[in-house]
C-alpha cells in the first residue's frame, strides 16, 4: 500500500509547546524501536529499499519502504512479526520479490532507532490527518543523530489535508521542511561510521564529518518523450525543490544547531542554484503548464535576492580578496554588512522562507495545463514575439521537439547578444549572463529527449561561457565594493586597478568564447 505524508523538523526550542499541544488534546503515547538492515554492501539503500523490525509497544512489525510517485508518497508493506527474525517470504509475488532475491551479501542490523511518539487524529475540511510527533535517538556504530520531528500523515481525503493541517503547526511552532527519512539518515550515518573508524587521521575525520554535510548539488531529470507537459515540469520541479531543501536544512541547522556549524557558503551557493534552476523550468514550460501562483514567483525573487546578499560578501572574501593579495595588494579588511536578515541560517530557518518551501512543495505535486482562455491568450501573445514561444501546449510525443525549438530560441538570442559582448553595458552584460544560465539549466532538463552526442560538445562551450561570464560578474560586483573602500582605505585603488585589467582581459575571452559557441554543431536538428 501507499502514504502519503509530509515530514516537519521540530527545534529543540520547540519541542515542549508541541507536546503539550498534542496532550492537551488527548494525544496517545507509544514507544517504537526499530532495527534497519541491509548488506555489507547496502544493496537495499542502491535499490531505495529500507527494511526495518520495529517493536510498537508489544508486538514486532516487519516494514519494507520505497519511495513513491511523488515527494509525499511512500510505498509500505506491513507483515507483523512473532518475534524480531526477518521472513522475505513475505514479499514473493510483489514488485520487490527480485531485488531480494538477487542480495549477494547477508542482511544483518545496520542502524537502529528509538523513538518516544505522541499521536493524534485531525480531521479538516479537505480530509483526515494523523499528527505523529517523534522524539528520540537514531544510532550507527558509535555516533547517534536526534529525531525530534513531526510526521502528518493522510489517513483519508485529499493530499491538500496535509499542508492545511502542517501550515498552522509550521506557524506556531517555527517547523523545517526536512525531506530525509529516518532511513536515510540513518544509512549516512552507519557510514559515516564506518568511515570514521577505518579514519587514520584527525584530518581524515574531519573530512569525512564534513562531506556527511556536504551540500547537494543538482541531479538529473529523465523525461519521457511521451510525457505531457504538466507531467514534464512535476518532475523538473520536483529536483529542483529537493535541491533546495536539502541545503535549506543544513543552513537552517537540522540537527547540529549549536553542535556543529554545517552549513557554509557552498550550500548557498547550491540553494540558490537550486532557485534559479526552478525560475529557469518555469520559463521553459510558460505557455504549456498553468503560470504558478503570483505569491511563488515573487518569494522566489525576494528570498533570493536575501540569500544572495550573503553569496556576494562570502565571494568577495573566500574568492576575490584572496586573488588581490596574491598580487600584491595590503590587506584591507572586509566589512560584513551584520544584518541579521541577511543571514543565512535566519533566511533557511525563518518562517517566511519555509512557508514559502512549503507552498512551492503543495504547487509541485499538483501542476496542471493551463486553461483553454488561457491558451488561447497566450497564442494570441506569442505572435509578433520571438519564435521560441509556443503557441499552446505540446502534445505529449511531440515534447522533445518543442523544447528543442525553445531552447534553439534561446541559443539564439543568447549568441546574437554574445557576438556585440564588447558593446554591451554592464546591466546588458548581466542580462546576458541570466540567459545564459536559463539556457544551460534547461539544457540539463531536456538532455534525455536530445541527441547526447551533439549535447554534450555544445553543453562544455557553453559552459566556458558561464564560467567566464561568472567570473565578470564576481569582479563586477568587487569593484563596486572597493569604489567604497577607496575613501578609508588608499590601497583599495590597487583593487580597482587590478580588476579593471582583468575585466578587460575576460571581456575579449567572453567575445571569443562566444564566436566558438555560435559555430558549435547544433543539438536541436
Amino acid at each position: 500500500m501507499s502514504e502519503q505524508e509530509l515530514k516537519l523538523h521540530v527545534s529543540p526550542a520547540h519541542a515542549a509547546a508541541i507536546r503539550r499541544e498534542l496532550l492537551d488534546h488527548g494525544a496517545r503515547r507509544i514507544t517504537l524501536r526499530a532495527l534497519y538492515f541491509d548488506t555489507p554492501e547496502r544493496e537495499l539503500a542502491r535499490a531505495r529499499i529500507a527494511l526495518r523490525l520495529r517493536l510498537e509497544g508489544r508486538r514486532w512489525m516487519q516494514t519494507l519502504k520505497t519511495p513513491g510517485a511523488d515527494a509525499i508518497t511512500r510505498v509500505e508493506l506491513n507483515h507483523p512479526r512473532p518475534d524480531p527474525t526477518l521472513d522475505l517470504s513475505v514479499y514473493a509475488g510483489t514488485p520487490f520479490e527480485a531485488v531480494l532475491s538477487k542480495l549477494r551479501g547477508p542482511l544483518g542490523p545496520r542502524y537502529e532507532t528509538d523513538v518516544r511518539r505522541l499521536v493524534r487524529t485531525v480531521r479538516s475540511r479537505q480530509g483526515t490527518v494523523e499528527l505523529a510527533f517523534d522524539t528520540g535517538l537514531l544510532r550507527a556504530g558509535a555516533l547517534e543523530l536526534p529525531i525530534c520531528e513531526l510526521e502528518f500523515e493522510l489517513m483519508s481525503g485529499r493530499p491538500a489535508a496535509i499542508f492545511t493541517v502542517a501550515r498552522g503547526w509550521r506557524q506556531r511552532h517555527a517547523l523545517l521542511l526536512d525531506t530525509r527519512s529516518k532511513s536515510e539518515r540513518g544509512d549516512a550515518l552507519a557510514t559515516l561510521a564506518q568511515q570514521l573508524e577505518a579514519a587514520d587521521s584527525d584530518q581524515t575525520r574531519t573530512k569525512r564529518v564534513a562531506g556527511f554535510w556536504a551540500p547537494r548539488g543538482a541531479a538529473g531529470v529523465a523525461l519521457r518523450p511521451a510525457m505531457p507537459a504538466p507531467a514534464a515540469m512535476a518532475a523538473v520541479a520536483a529536483e529542483c525543490i529537493e535541491q533546495i531543501t536539502r541545503n535549506a536544512a543544513v543552513l537552517a541547522e537540522v540537527d547540529t544547531l549549536g553542535v556543529y556549524p554545517a552549513g557554509n557558503s557552498e550550500h548557498v551557493h547550491q540553494l540558490r542554484v537550486g532557485m534559479r534552476r526552478l525560475r529557469s523550468a518555469w520559463s521553459l514550460f510558460e505557455g504549456w503548464i498553468e503560470p504558478p501562483p503570483d505569491a511563488l514567483v515573487e518569494g522566489l525573487r525576494a528570498h533570493f535576492a536575501a540569500l544572495g546578499a550573503n553569496r556576494d560578501q562570502d565571494v568577495l572574501e573566500e574568492t576575490i580578496a584572496p586573488m588581490l593579495l596574491k598580487a600584491g595588494m595590503p590587506v584591507i579588511p572586509t566589512q560584513s554588512n551584520g544584518d541579521p536578515q541577511n543571514d543565512s541560517q535566519a533566511i533557511a530557518a525563518g518562517k517566511p522562507f519555509q512557508a514559502w518551501l512549503s507552498d512551492l512543495l503543495e504547487w509541485s505535486l499538483n501542476v496542471r495545463a493551463p486553461a483553454p482562455a488561457a491558451a488561447a491568450e497566450t497564442a494570441a501573445t506569442a505572435q509578433g514575439e520571438a519564435q521560441d514561444q509556443t503557441e499552446a501546449a505540446p502534445k505529449p510525443k511531440r515534447l522533445a521537439k518543442r523544447l528543442a525549438k525553445r531552447l534553439h530560441g534561446w541559443h539564439a538570442k543568447v549568441v546574437e547578444q554574445g557576438l556585440r559582448f564588447g558593446e554591451l553595458h554592464l546591466e546588458e552584460r548581466h542580462a546576458l549572463r541570466k540567459r545564459g544560465k536559463r539556457l544551460r539549466y534547461s539544457l540539463a532538463f531536456a538532455e534525455s529527449l536530445l541527441p547526447a552526442s551533439r549535447l554534450n560538445v555544445y553543453r562544455k562551450q557553453l559552459s566556458l561561457v558561464q564560467d567566464v561570464l561568472g567570473e565578470i560578474n564576481d569582479l563586477a560586483v568587487a569593484r563596486d565594493y572597493y569604489r567604497v573602500q577607496c575613501e578609508t582605505h588608499p590601497q583599495a585603488w590597487f583593487a580597482l586597478g587590478w580588476i579593471e585589467a582583468r575585466l578587460a582581459a575576460l571581456s575579449a575571452q567572453a567575445q571569443q568564447a562566444f564566436k566558438e559557441l555560435a559555430n558549435t554543431k547544433p543539438f536541436w536538428n
